[in-house]
């Protein structure tokens, strides 16, 4: 028998010009009960970004394809903000300054949609890849910023950044700290399972649950979220990991380690940390 518990996946991305709700039904037919929906890097759905107005086009979307994911049976939470390499892509044609600007008046527009109760989270961070030393200073001088809304408004925000260990997570938490944000509130997407390391940092990791992941992480505790990182690209069907993962291994594993850590991954840990009800 199937073990009825919740199922999040805790950050994912859908899209209607790839499978879309497709996607959802798959997620759903596998066990899965709520999704974080996190809008997609504007320029990957068509939008180009000259304005901080512009980002209201890609927010308005994804609010949109969480009202249809409600409509199938499972629970999505808006995610809004401004993707990190938005940056560099702002940075072709325009000074650094005005990037930055328009990325801090994204942001702006993302925290008024939290505010206004139409989403759960921010999303900001810093480029995943070698970029200059200006815009590197830049773009953490934005992800304090966004950390700054998140304080003021009490929400979780969700950071894509370089790959991590101890080092960066210590630099990302540092920064995170000066703006008296609740350190709960800070997700570190896509992050390896170095669940001692961020519980010791106050930081959340949604852990991405690649093979053998998920053991690791389980090996340290279970202060952790699971996450896919799905795309929903047609270019890239699958990637990063596809909707039915978390599901497909959860539900393998409860045979193993029993239903209990899963109520504290999949329900009590998003709680937490969105201030959302996780319910079946």
């Amino acid at each position: 028998m199937i073990p009825k518990i919740p199922i999040t996946d805790e950050h994912m991305h859908i899209d209607p010009r790839a499978k879309g709700l497709k996607a959802v039904k798959e997620f759903q037919n596998t066990g899965g009960t709520h999704i974080f929906l996190v809008m997609k890097p504007s320029w990957t759905i068509g939008v180009n970004v000259s304005k901080a107005e512009d980002h209201i086009k890609v927010f308005e979307e994804t609010i949109d394809i969480s009202r249809q994911i409600n409509e199938t049976g499972v629970t999505s939470f808006p995610v809004l903000g401004v993707h990190p390499a938005e940056l560099t892509k702002l940075t072709e044609n325009m000074e650094l300054k005005k990037a930055v600007d328009i990325m801090k008046g994204g942001l702006d527009i993302a925290a008024r949609y939290v505010e206004r109760g139409h989403a759960v989270g921010l999303k900001s961070g810093r480029p995943h890849y070698p970029v200059s030393e200006d815009v590197w200073d830049a773009s953490n001088e934005i992800m304090e910023y966004a950390f700054t809304h998140a304080a003021d408004l009490d929400c979780a925000i969700q950071l894509h950044t370089e790959s991590v260990e101890e080092p960066e997570l210590v630099d990302i938490a540092e920064r995170a700290k000066r703006t008296g944000i609740k350190m709960q509130r800070v997700v570190k997407h896509y992050a390896p399972p170095l669940v001692n390391v961020c519980e010791k940092l106050g930081i959340m990791p949604g852990v991405l649950a690649g093979k053998g992941v998920i053991e690791e992480a389980l090996e340290q505790g279970t202060r952790f979220m699971l996450e896919t990182d799905y795309i929903d690209d047609v270019d890239r069907p699958g990637a990063v990991l596809g909707p039915k993962t978390i599901p497909r291994k959860t539900l393998k594993l409860v045979e193993q380690y029993g239903e209990e850590p899963f109520w504290k991954i999949h329900k009590k840990n998003p709680e937490m940390v969105y201030d959302v009800d996780i319910e079946l």
